[in-house]
């Protein structure tokens, strides 16, 4: 039978055990630690937080740890309200924002890792540069080839506004792209179910005037057709939206305008 290993410089080790000094509601933090300048293999340092003084979030026990415990403690986070995207994270096992995630809806110790198959920056921080690019590559905003109106914005109805929802709210966490089986593998060409919902998001605008053109782009083996509707997109999104549907969505326009 064949056997998979990572690579030797990849292979977690056992870290630090930070106790709890004092207090009698005790949980247990494992935490992924890798410090790129120092040469050695990533680790999971364990650390005790007392939740009597610490807020109900993973966000609050984490700002508790590099306030009080370990300021070398690396991670992003910003709103703590659920809409900056910026301290998504995996936590026991799931993409999440830390700061919506409650520290009681998880059973044991509490995992943390940074958002799977991406590089890693140090600690919980991923880097999200090709992320960044593929959304720049869909160019979103509005794009349009008509003069605007002279005396007023460019209106939509009621109607054509709602078809908006669903899809105005993505904050690009990139917690659904992190997840999907196909991103992983096709990284590098498929543009994955968070850039692929912004698409869609545009496309549907009915104040922009180039659909043809987004579909046109969109038209490749690779950056729309790598979807295999695994759904795990849509099951992790922290903000309950559906990738899937968006890229369903995609692709019948694509058979539509085809006569198919």
């Amino acid at each position: 039978m064949a056997q998979f290993r990572l690579p030797e410089n990849s292979r977690i080790s056992g870290g630090k055990h930070h106790p709890a000094k004092s207090g009698g509601n005790i949980r247990r933090f494992k935490i992924y630690r890798w410090e790129p300048d120092s040469g050695k293999n990533p680790s999971t340092d364990t650390f005790d937080v007392d939740l009597d003084s610490c807020g109900p979030m993973v966000l609050d026990a984490l700002i508790k740890i590099k306030n009080e415990v370990d300021p070398t403690l690396t991670f992003r986070r910003s709103c703590r309200e659920g809409i900056c995207g910026s301290c998504a994270m995996n936590i026991d096992g799931s993409n999440t924002l830390a700061c919506t995630k409650a520290i009681a809806d998880v059973k044991g110790e509490v995992k943390i890792y940074p958002l799977p198959h991406m590089p890693v920056v140090k600690d919980l921080v991923p880097d999200l540069t090709h992320f960044y690019a593929q959304h720049a590559s869909i160019r979103p905003w509005i794009r349009t080839q008509s003069a605007p109106p002279p005396d007023s914005e460019r209106l939509q109805s009621k109607e054509e506004r709602a078809k908006l929802d669903g899809l105005y709210e993505c904050i690009l966490c990139a917690c659904c792209s992190t997840s999907c089986p196909s991103y992983w593998w096709n990284g590098e060409r498929y543009l994955g179910p968070a850039i692929l919902l912004q698409a869609y998001r545009w496309i549907i605008d009915s104040r922009d005037e180039a659909t043809g053109e987004r579909l046109d782009e969109l038209e490749d083996p690779f950056k729309l057709y790598r979807c295999h509707t695994i759904m795990n997109c849509t099951k992790t999104c922290p903000k309950g939206l559906n990738p899937a549907l968006a890229i369903a969505e995609i692709k019948k326009l694509m058979v539509a305008r085809r006569g198919l």
